[in-house]
């Protein structure tokens, strides 16, 4: 280190007078170039935001090439293009000393994550059963039919398109999303009869979300809305997948985008309508956008309040709030038209399905840990009262939880029992957009009760934990519950010498809680359950208290069973009303032994 004191100006070799020049203080100029003004360098993170996006783009590119190289030469030549951008791009992320030229590097890095995405369509635009479900829609209304409450078993007959399983014994085969995106896929429906219509709609939704993000963000941020959206490689598979919950988070991106200006000076102005507009739209996608909207609208209304007093706050939160309400009515009205109780129920499918447990939440406890639960209803309890106790709390500490507008609504479905990450990280770039034009400054004049304002830290943190106490408490009646059911494996069926598979089961019954269960029986050996086993005899309802003897046939696609000492498979049974599940371990010794020596 230079311990030499510093320069003082106005002597031989020093700066212009009247400055003091420290060591560090040369290389920091420098950063920038002779040619350069200091003032023009860009910061640091901004660079290392755009290296960030750039390495991001490697993430699945491999694949993408291997699959291209046996399948299409000319995609595979475009990724090979695409690598040499990329590292190109890093040279630059360096190299470059000025704010612009770095603002050129982010453009380049987009450009090359959009083909990336295109590439990634073209060789796989098949879907999942997203796609099939909102292509098929479309294809009810390009022929004029209802297509809610309609099922459509025919469309789950590949390995790619999945079946929503029930607790009830059987499986979702309907359209249970807003009309959107298939009212988006319907036109082009008509020259494309397959999935890719569904496929190309939302990777569509996705590149222009991207892109409106990107131009509204602040220059330095523009590269991580490359990387959310783009880069990791998570939002184009939902994309691919024909996701409509991507259509919602592309209108949902100009609305979050200081949100907190919606509505200043007591006017929406054509911004704010562009807004509302937005926001109705989204709802009429997918119903995540359901669950943010409130928070948006409790947010907007504070710090209205906090500038214009509450009458004239209330008057343009409500205003905002109407002409989002009526953009979504007015998607829907043909839907309601043409049957009022079929779109309702379809409207609110994801909510009274009653899917069976699935994700990375709480409802692991009763899932993978216990023997399992006689009140899973109260993970879904608590899933809505800790929704609606965040909601009070953003209302009560505005200033410090509104910042996190964008992410509180998902920490919801963390206690639920359909947990799965997708409801986390699809409106991530949500929190980007958040992250980077409503700093807490934006806040500080927000509307808050005066109790809670006074009451300081202390009886902050009380109230708090009031709101949040609910649902803490539904998660623990439901982790804490018994399993409802007893269950013995009295014999297990195996057939195959090489490679044993399980064709049967008997299994003994007892109901140890006073409801009566109609169990469905299924097995895993991991995360997700097989299909449903049938039942060739047994009691289909078991009566409170009372023994049932089972006989179950394996289901057609059952895999082998798994080798090693730390391979286990379940059986579970599950009911739909109560719903309830209970878990005990196969005997696999007994079934190798049966299958005889190997």
């Amino acid at each position: 280190m230079d311990d030499d004191p510093p320069t003082r100006v106005g002597t031989p070799g020093g700066d212009p007078a009247g400055v003091r020049r420290t060591p560090g203080a040369a290389v920091t100029a420098g950063a920038a170039g002779p040619d350069t003004p200091a003032g023009d360098a860009p910061p640091q993170w901004h660079r290392g935001l755009t290296l960030l996006a750039t390495i991001s783009l490697f993430i699945g590119t491999r694949s993408a090439w291997t699959t291209a190289m046996a399948n299409a030469p000319v995609v595979a030549g475009v990724i090979s293009v695409c690598y040499a951008g990329i590292l190109t791009a890093g040279v630059l992320a360096f190299a470059t000393r000025s704010r612009r030229g770095l603002g050129r590097v982010d453009l380049g890095v987009l450009v090359l994550a959009a083909v990336l995405v295109v590439c990634a369509l073209w060789l796989n635009p098949a879907g999942i059963d997203e796609a099939a479900l909102t292509t098929q829609a479309a294809n009810e209304i390009v022929h004029g039919h209802a297509m809610y409450g309609q099922p459509w078993p025919w469309l789950f007959g590949t390995p790619t398109v999945g079946i929503t399983k029930l607790m009830s014994g059987g499986a979702d085969y309907t359209y249970g999303y807003g009309p959107l995106t298939a009212l988006l896929v319907a036109p082009i429906h008509l020259f494309a009869h397959s999935t890719v219509a569904a496929t190309a709609v939302t990777t569509g939704a996705l590149l222009a979300g991207t892109v409106t993000l990107w131009v509204l963000l602040p220059a330095p941020w523009r590269s991580a809305a490359t990387a959310v959206c783009l880069g990791f490689g998570l939002l184009p598979a939902y994309a691919r997948g024909g996701y409509p919950a991507i259509t919602a988070l592309a209108l949902l991106i100009p609305v979050v985008v200081r949100w907190h200006r919606t509505g200043a000076g007591g006017r929406l102005g054509r911004g704010g309508v562009a807004r509302s507009v937005c926001l109705g739209l989204a709802c009429a996608a997918q119903q995540l956008a359901w669950f943010l909207a409130p928070f948006l609208l409790v947010g907007m209304y504070a710090v209205r309040r906090g500038e214009l007093g509450h009458r004239r706050a209330l008057e343009v939160t409500v205003r905002h709030a109407a002409l989002a309400f009526a953009t979504w009515l007015l998607v829907n009205a043909y839907f309601i038209a043409q049957g009022p109780s079929q779109w309702l129920s379809g409207s609110l499918l994801p909510f009274t399905q009653k899917a069976i447990l699935h994700g990375q939440g709480v409802m692991g406890i009763s899932y993978y840990v216990t023997g399992g639960s006689d009140r899973l209803d109260f993970y879904s309890y608590a899933g809505m009262l800790l929704m609606l106790g965040l909601l009070a709390a953003t209302v009560l500490f505005v200033r410090r939880l509104g910042p996190a507008l964008t992410v509180l609504p998902w920490c919801a479905f963390y206690l639920t029992t359909r947990s799965q990450d997708g409801y986390f990280l699809l409106m991530t770039p949500l929190w980007i957009a958040a992250a980077a034009t409503v700093p807490a400054s934006a806040l500080a004049g927000a509307w808050q009760p005066r109790p809670v304002v006074a009451g300081g830290r202390r009886a902050g943190a009380a109230v708090l934990a009031a709101l949040l106490a609910p649902a803490v408490l539904c998660v623990g009646v439901a982790a804490a519950s018994p399993p409802p059911l007893r269950m013995t494996i009295d014999r297990l069926t195996v057939a195959g010498r090489g490679r044993p598979t399980l064709t049967g089961l008997a299994v003994r019954a007892v109901n140890v809680t006073g409801t009566a269960l109609a169990p469905h029986f299924a097995t895993r050996s991991g995360q997700g359950a097989s299909d449903w086993w049938t039942v060739r005899s047994g009691p289909a309802v078991l009566r409170p208290h009372a023994r049932g003897d089972y006989v179950l046939r394996a289901p057609a696609d059952l895999q082998p069973l798994p080798t090693g000492r730390d391979r286990h498979v379940y059986l579970i049974a599950v009911s739909g009303t109560p719903m309830t599940i209970t878990t005990t371990a196969l005997p696999l010794a007994d079934a190798h032994h049966a299958a005889g020596p190997r």
